[in-house]
């Protein structure tokens, strides 16, 4: 196994059932024969879909997304609650539910916008150094803190009234727990709700469409055409403006000696981050403009 630093991109995994998000990493460690790597998003087991995993130099970028924009797609039932708030957990209850679509319709709504949540138990939330799930089966119930957090929609896709099963979707902000969601609205329509499936379609930047499976990337590494399927580390800021130095800026930036506005062709009065890009087109990081000066906020060269 080497750490080549050679190598070095953003791979976005569709997350096989069952795994963890460290089983993911840990097996593709072994696939691409390198060991520094990260992700971005941790998804529970259960889940599926969208993993984005960071190679090489590029798992400076995990921490410092700018696009923290998440959407899901959530299979739920009424008239059940569990200790996990899915399906996997212990069954707490159970009741008959005669719910109608245009009752769900209306209940959804009142977890649209900026809503708390109590971080459910079986969580990766960490209590006095603990993490949540930890607590959780080992029998405990700890306090917890409600936290805010910001859904922009919820829209439910399919409901059978007969057997009080649907699908939903919903989009977010980072730090969202769907199965809170769906156990909040079973508890405000007083007949109980679990995930019973989920997806996650979209995360920091990244699609399902755009995802590879565990297999596919095999089959992709054992043809040597790894570096093909790597997008670019800047691909994950591209909410950002671009910097594009000549020649003798790109030495200097590289070199640490902080740039003036007007050699960049700004007035540095702009708060945003920038990317910034040398003079043969390479990714060197990202900087902001501190007292009219170009300083580097994060460098991945």
């Amino acid at each position: 196994m080497t750490n080549n630093d050679n190598i070095a991109g953003i791979l976005p995994v569709n997350k096989p059932q069952g795994w963890t998000s460290f089983d993911v990493v840990a097996k593709l460690r072994g696939v691409l024969k390198i060991k520094r790597l990260g992700h971005a998003g941790t998804l529970d087991p259960m889940a599926t879909g969208v993993l984005p995993v960071f190679v090489g130099k590029a798992t400076k970028a995990c921490d410092i997304l700018p696009d923290t924009k998440k959407a899901y797609t959530a299979g739920f039932r009424l008239g059940m609650t569990t200790d996990t708030l899915d399906i996997t957990g212990e069954v707490l209850s159970e009741k008959a539910a005669n719910v109608s679509r245009e009752q769900l319709e209306s209940v959804k709504a009142r977890f649209v916008g900026e809503i708390t949540q109590l971080p459910p138990m079986y969580s990766a939330v960490k209590v006095d150094g603990k993490r949540l799930y930890q607590l959780a089966r080992e029998g405990k119930t700890v306090e917890r803190t409600p936290r805010k957090c910001t859904v922009h929609s919820i829209g439910i896709v399919s409901f059978d009234e007969a057997a009080q099963q649907g699908e939903m979707t919903v989009c977010c902000e980072k730090g969202t727990y769907i199965r809170t969601i769906i156990d909040d609205i079973g508890q405000t329509l007083g007949t109980g709700a679990v995930m019973t499936s989920l997806v996650r379609t979209y995360s920091g930047g990244f699609d399902i469409k755009d995802c590879l499976t565990i297999e596919q990337i095999a089959q992709i590494c054992e043809q040597g055409k790894l570096e093909q399927i790597l997008m670019p580390t800047e691909k994950a800021f591209e909410l950002y403006k671009d910097i594009r130095l000549n020649e003798r800026l790109t030495a200097l930036y590289k070199n640490g000696v902080k740039l003036y506005a007007g050699q960049v062709g700004s007035d540095g009065k702009s708060p945003e981050t920038f990317r910034v890009f040398g003079s043969d087109g390479s990714f060197l990081g990202l900087a902001a403009f501190e007292d009219g000066q170009l300083r580097s906020v994060k460098n991945f060269y």
